[in-house]
């Protein structure tokens, strides 16, 4: 396969999954803003902005933060590299340079979402509710995974659009973590409390979650079972151990001398996960484990890149998460 096409299937998938998990992000926000409680200098709707790395752009352009204006910043942004908008045009911009690779059912699921979202305005999502709109742009983004496993040859190419969507899943489940565990590290007065529990909830429920943690757990929430649930279990879809699995299996499929190296990187990350304990990583401490982790998450992205693809460099990766004072 030419690195041309696979470059494109690559970032089409990473672009589509980052726009449904800044939904996702934006949606928490918003059912955490609503809980009752304090809810001092609007903490909530500093984690989109710290998960995405995009708090210093937001400052520069919008200054305080207010719940409009990250949803406008986040959300329908277009300078934002980050926000729905920008991500589901550049999904859509790589799916048109590869048109002849893909199914035509791709590519009018992706260009029906993107005629759709550019006539979107905030007045407009906001008089409709904003919880609609995060809905709407997660299922557009499970239509687009659903046809690709339907229509596309599962060739090379698709193992590429796999390989994004699951670098990106792990990527956003890391940083979703990092930053939500710290806000909702409970004071002694709430443990047990309603709003603890609700908080809680809303983090397991953004990453669809929380079904599958009571099933598993079947007893309340606490921050160690919710840390397990999202990094080790290999059963969980959106757990980091989910997506190694799926990363190391699809390098070993792809074909190609000069990937030694990355499978190597992959093979090194996937054993920490499947061989790792929940006591080990919190004795460790989970900030610093997860900072490790987007770290070689990151290096593995970038020697993907050396290995396979063509851009010399990506303008929209992000930096590592950094936690605001207001958290």
């Amino acid at each position: 396969m030419l690195s041309r096409t696979a470059d494109h299937l690559y970032w089409m998938a990473r672009y589509m999954e980052r726009a449904e998990n800044t939904a996702r992000m934006l949606d928490v926000a918003h059912q955490t803003a609503l809980l009752p409680g304090p809810h001092p200098e609007h903490q909530e709707w500093y984690a989109p902005l710290n998960i995405t790395g995009a708090l210093s752009a937001y400052s520069s352009r919008y200054g305080e933060v207010r719940p409009d204006r990250v949803i406008r910043f986040m959300a329908l942004d277009p300078e934002n590299p980050s926000s729905i908008f920008a991500c589901i045009y550049s999904a859509r911009e790589n799916a048109r340079a590869v048109r002849g690779s893909i199914s035509s059912e791709m590519w009018e699921s992706l260009n029906a979402t993107w005629l759709e979202l550019r006539n979107a305005t905030f007045e407009q999502i906001h008089a409709d509710g904003l919880s609609p709109f995060f809905d709407w742009v997660k299922e557009r983004s499970h239509l687009f995974r659903g046809v690709t496993f339907g229509t596309m040859l599962h060739d090379e190419g698709f193992r590429f659009i796999r390989l994004g969507t699951f670098l990106e899943r792990a990527d956003n489940t890391a940083r979703f973590l990092d930053v939500k565990y710290h806000i909702l590290l409970p004071s002694l007065k709430d443990v047990g409390g309603a709003v603890d529990y609700y908080q809680w909830s809303a983090l397991l429920r953004s990453l669809s979650a929380l079904e599958a943690y009571q099933r598993t757990y079947r007893d309340a929430i606490t921050p160690l079972r919710v840390a397990e649930l999202l990094i080790l279990r290999d059963d969980m879809p959106r757990s980091l151990h989910a997506c190694l699995n799926e990363v190391f299996d699809i390098l070993q499929k792809i074909n190609g001398p000069s990937g030694a190296e990355v499978r190597r990187r992959a093979g090194e990350l996937h054993a920490s996960l499947h061989f790792g304990r929940i006591s080990d990583i919190f004795q460790q401490g989970l900030h610093e484990y997860l900072t490790e982790f987007l770290r070689r998450i990151g290096a593995l992205g970038e020697e993907i890149r050396r290995s396979f693809l063509l851009r010399p460099q990506q303008p929209e990766a992000r930096p590592a998460v950094a936690l605001a004072q207001h958290q």
